[in-house]
């Protein structure tokens, strides 16, 4: 939608006990729009149509807003990690794996965002992050030609799929040539071949 012309600013129906997601919508929105350099509290406010002081009594620095807009990425994240590992259990890296590569390549603005150092620093980030990275572990543990094996082992298999998944993600997202997931499949079919029991 075009901004108004001369001047006027867009209001929208904000209730109180919304407004905090909302706001967090609105932020996606200028995330994707434009990367983190485009997304301040101002501009926040500007989108919204509210008061730039209604967007700090929610968040008193961009470092704040940027940790909240990570924290949920990582829900959406364990979310689509967990309904792919319960459609697929009898083959979790690749169920995971894709999803992971799914989700970096459904938002990429987003996902560079989730592991942006300074947003990690925030421990409800933090916290998203290994709920997620729990969701794979658990995923390779319940797996049925995994579950002889050691959980220290399992864990460092969960750690080189996680790892290997994020690698591949971040050089899939620097190459807009690979439209067919070309990477994607050599990286799931590796992993696969070299946690696959004897």
């Amino acid at each position: 939608m075009p901004w108004p012309s001369g001047g006027a600013t867009r209001r929208r129906g904000y209730h109180v006990g919304n407004l905090r997601a909302q706001l967090l919508d609105e932020a996606r929105a200028l995330l994707e729009s434009g990367g983190i350099g485009k997304l301040n509290l101002r501009a926040l406010a500007a989108r919204a149509g509210i008061a730039p002081g209604s967007v700090y009594h929610h968040y008193t620095s961009k470092q704040a807003l940027l940790a909240g807009l990570a924290a949920e990425g990582f829900g959406e994240f364990e979310a689509a990690l967990r309904a792919a590992a319960t459609e697929a259990a009898e083959a979790p890296i690749r169920a995971t794996a894709l999803a992971y590569f799914g989700f970096a390549r459904a938002q990429p603005a987003l996902y560079s965002l989730m592991f942006d150092p300074a947003a990690l620093a925030a421990p409800e980030v933090a916290a998203g992050r290994d709920r997620a990275f729990a969701v794979i572990e658990g995923a390779i543990g319940n797996s049925p030609n995994q579950q002889e094996r050691d959980p220290d082992l399992i864990h460092k298999v969960a750690l080189a799929v996680w790892a290997c998944s994020h690698g591949a993600a971040s050089m899939m997202l620097a190459d807009p040539t690979d439209t067919e997931g070309g990477l994607m499949e050599d990286v799931i079919q590796g992993l696969e071949a070299l946690f696959r029991r004897r």
